[in-house]
């Protein structure tokens, strides 16, 4: 997969060579040739621990087969899954008329819990036709142990009612829609609220330090990731010093 090794994270501090971590952009990285993936320039994110193997994928839609291939070839193997949102880009299912793997191909090739928040598993139901029994459901702050590698999820409503950011080893931010380097997620779609979004992103997200580094869910900029200093010393969505002046850039 070409491009990878640009993107693979360095070590973090606090579990030395442990981490495994790697960024993958739809359309070259993996599948290259799918048009929906092309056009919607989606991240999937490998979070593991080199010690025991175990690794999960974060919001893996395209090549499914491909990518778990990639893992075991790195003598890793797939233990779970985790989504950000319900959005058929990022869980599989139907996009532009044509068919997203995601999930279903997932559970086809490597049986493993699907975490997702509590609020989106209905609507991520909905969107790939799996079934309750096939997810595992969490609230915000529930841990998610790879190995000795932490994951925290924590709930950011807003752009869908059960979006979740992934905290990785507390220094790594995968934030699906929620949250990109330049804008945020749209609130104009099925689930959508724009004044959620706004507390998730000034309170919710507010525990996630200035060091931690961001890992958006699409390549809407010319990095693929920044620190969250940067993010919300640059970013737009942090300007407004309140309520209503944010409602008032949304236009509602």
């Amino acid at each position: 997969m070409a491009g990878t090794d640009a993107r693979e994270a360095q070590p973090t501090a606090g579990n030395g060579d442990r981490l495994y971590f790697k960024q993958l952009l739809s359309g070259l990285d993996i599948a290259p040739d799918d048009i929906v993936a092309q056009q919607m320039v989606n991240f999937v994110y490998l979070i593991g621990d080199r010690e025991t193997g175990e690794a999960v994928a974060v919001d893996l839609t395209y090549d499914v087969n491909g990518v778990i291939d990639q893992l075991e070839a790195d003598g890793m193997r797939l233990t779970g899954c985790l989504a950000t949102h319900y959005h058929p880009d990022h869980v599989g299912g139907s996009m532009m008329g044509r068919p997203v793997e995601g999930i279903t191909k997932i559970l086809e090739r490597c049986p493993c819990p699907i975490h997702v928040n509590a609020a989106e598993s209905e609507w991520v139901q909905k969107s790939t036709g799996v079934s309750a029994t096939d997810l595992a459901s969490h609230e915000s702050g529930d841990v998610v142990m790879v190995g000795e590698i932490p994951v925290t999820l924590i709930h950011t409503p807003g752009h869908t009612p059960g979006s979740q950011c992934v905290l990785v080893d507390g220094n790594k931010l995968i934030s699906g829609d929620t949250l990109f380097l330049n804008g945020c997620g749209r609130t104009d779609l099925p689930g959508g609220n724009a004044e959620d979004l706004y507390f998730s992103l000034t309170q919710r997200l507010a525990q996630v330090p200035d060091d931690a580094v961001l890992y958006p869910g699409h390549l809407y900029s010319e990095k693929p990731k920044a620190k969250m200093s940067e993010v919300r010393q640059r970013n737009v969505v942090f300007r407004p010093q309140s309520l209503d002046q944010w409602l008032m850039m949304f236009g509602t």
